[in-house]
């Protein structure tokens, strides 16, 4: 048996990393995977992944901070699987590494809309159907740069910090039938935050082996977290073993005080 048998989850951004490691073990351990993002290859990649495995999936193209692109995937997914009772709000894209005064309208707009107001729009569309199968649990994937902040990254830090708020708000007026929690990763390996390592050092005139260094040095455990280690997080926050659980930001970020 999985520890989430008989769910039917949403996994967003499910086109890579964070997002993809998230649909294949949700799959492996017992759900039917709704896999949506912008990437139509990416994602269908991610589909076969999960079959593969063993799991069940189905792929949903869109931008997730558009009503109608996210109607169109609860009604994908319900048509597929008969429900939805189980969402995890994963996407999102980290913006630029900009100084304020020349952090842009557009460059606000845009890293806003993908990672908070696509949670909040699916959060809007699933919970009905969430509340037709009488439970529910979602997850929000924030950031440590939401609750501690980052230089650089006025946007994302904005929009992960509005993730927190939407947990602390929605785990309220959803109960006691839909549990809503969060996780708020540090650095987690792989090519974003080489991104945003490179964005840093550009900014603050320093190499990226000094960027990399400092972000290891001031972890407890001294170094970066893994996709799996937030995956584990999330199943827990899904799955039976946290019934009793709803409101909480778990930060996994190798140590480092939440703030």
């Amino acid at each position: 048996m999985g520890l989430l048998d008989g769910r039917v989850a949403v996994i967003t951004g499910a086109s890579k990393g964070i997002g993809r490691a998230l649909a294949v073990r949700f799959g492996k351990e017992g759900a039917r995977v709704i896999c949506t993002a912008r990437s139509a290859d990416l994602v269908k990649q991610t589909v076969a992944l999960v079959q593969k495995a063993g799991g069940q999936a189905i792929d949903v193209v869109g931008d997730l901070a558009k009503e109608a692109d996210v109607q169109r995937m609860v009604a994908a997914g319900v048509q597929a699987f008969g429900k939805i009772d189980t969402l995890v709000n994963n996407a999102g894209d980290g913006g630029p590494t900009k100084k304020v005064e020349e952090y842009t309208m557009e460059d606000w707009r845009y890293t806003i809309d993908s990672c908070l107001t696509s949670s909040y729009l699916c959060i809007r569309f699933v919970v009905p159907e969430m509340r037709k199968a009488g439970n529910g649990a979602i997850v929000n994937i924030s950031s440590m740069a939401g609750r501690r902040g980052l230089p650089y990254r006025i946007g994302y830090c904005s929009s992960k910090a509005g993730q927190v708020g939407m947990t602390y708000g929605m785990a309220l007026e959803l109960a006691p039938d839909i549990r809503v929690n969060c996780v708020a990763p540090g650095a987690v390996e792989g090519d974003r935050i080489d991104s945003v390592i490179e964005g840093q050092a550009r900014v603050r005139g320093i190499s990226v082996e000094q960027v990399r260094k400092s972000m290891t040095d001031s972890a407890p455990l001294k170094r970066f977290v893994t996709a799996d280690d937030i995956v584990d997080a999330t199943v827990f926050f899904c799955s039976d073993m946290s019934r009793s659980v709803s409101g909480q930001v778990l930060a996994v970020n190798a140590g480092t005080p939440a703030g």
